[in-house]
């Protein structure tokens, strides 16, 4: 009887792996072969699309759900389209791969952000240390996309999508007999409501957002509420972010408000989002600058932020961001927005500030 039970534990431990590792791989019949029987096309939206704050959403790759085009401005809503922030993780056996995806809007580029950035793709291979590492990007030429990508030896891959142009579809093309696997995304996860800069301009690509790099730096989901030049705290947003339950929120808003605005709506806003998460940390972020800091704007975020934890709110946090973009003056595009250089040294500070509170 010892004997059987042995054996039969032996079994289970060689067969359950196996059945859990194949349960994340996708079957081939939801795929699409391509005309000639070597590639298989899957919809990336199989794999998980990481960085969706809710799953009912109109298309695949939208980031605000369909109850919220009720609720917020119709350019709020337009920009929600934008597929900002969003990424997939996978395995796969082949060495190459290719992608093909379909853009929303034919202008693929902007005055002050490369098509790369507004409109590519961006692929991210892990390393012997797990760590996620740039591969290469897929460079927009029109609506629909095409890229081969000749893949290192990993783990895990990860695309990021585009950060100013929404997605009809985003395919990845496995070719035949190789599998195609999900991995899982992070279960602790950071929202991040705010401006252009949030949402990604003008990073060169979208791996080089600001919340692209803390999510790879600190091993997060990161969901990107960047709304370019509308992130203005209406209570409507604290609404709908408070159906969401991160780890943590980070509000960084200034730059669109004025500082009526600031008066009028970051109480209000903070106290919505503590009626459904009293305890969950709420960082408020002070416009960036080079010079004269604080700014007006950032000095009444200063003292709504002294007003709030007086009245008890303990896990109330403030940012300021002084030297946040360096000293140089060569951090921006424009005076405003960030260039890479400017991505990179705002995702430093977040991610020194942010360490300490989500240890806690």
């Amino acid at each position: 009887m010892k004997i059987k039970l042995f054996y039969l534990i032996v079994c289970l431990a060689i067969i359950l792996p196996i059945t859990a590792y194949s349960s994340n791989i996708i079957n081939p019949k939801n795929g699409v072969l391509n005309t000639n029987g070597t590639l298989v096309w899957y919809e990336a939206a199989l794999l998980g699309i990481e960085g969706k704050g809710w799953t009912n959403t109109i298309s695949d790759y939208d980031r605000l759900p369909i109850t919220a085009k009720k609720k917020v401005r119709k350019i709020v809503w337009d920009l929600s389209k934008f597929s900002s922030g969003l990424l997939v993780r996978f395995k796969t056996d082949a060495k190459t791969i290719k992608a093909n995806w379909i853009l929303t809007n034919p202008e693929l580029a902007m005055l002050h952000m490369p098509a790369t950035g507004v409109s590519g793709i961006d692929l991210y291979a892990g390393n012997k240390e797990s760590e996620l590492r740039f591969c290469a990007n897929g460079r927009p030429h029109s609506i629909s996309n095409n890229v081969k990508f000749t893949l290192p030896v990993s783990r895990e891959y990860v695309i990021y999508f585009p950060t100013y142009n929404g997605l009809k579809s985003l395919k990845i093309g496995i070719p035949k007999g190789k599998y195609l696997s999900k991995v899982f995304s992070p279960a602790r996860s950071i929202v991040f409501y705010g401006t252009s800069i949030t949402q990604g301009g003008c990073a060169s690509r979208p791996g080089m957002i600001t919340t692209s790099i803390i999510g790879r730096e600190l091993g997060l989901s990161v969901i990107n509420l960047g709304f370019s030049g509308n992130g203005k705290m209406e209570i409507e947003l604290a609404d709908i972010i408070s159906e969401l339950n991160p780890d943590i929120y980070v509000l960084d808003t200034l730059w669109n408000m004025t500082p009526k605005m600031v008066s009028d709506r970051v109480e209000p806003f903070v106290k919505r989002l503590r009626k459904s998460h009293p305890t969950t940390p709420i960082l408020l972020v002070e416009d960036s600058n080079f010079n004269d800091l604080p700014t007006a704007k950032g000095d009444i975020l200063r003292k709504t932020h002294a007003k709030l934890i007086k009245k008890g709110d303990k896990n109330l946090y403030f940012l300021s961001n002084k030297n946040m973009l360096g000293t140089d003056g060569e951090a921006t595009v424009d005076g405003c927005h960030f260039n890479d250089l400017g991505m990179m040294r705002q995702a430093n500070t977040y991610i020194k500030f942010l360490k300490p509170i989500l240890k806690k």
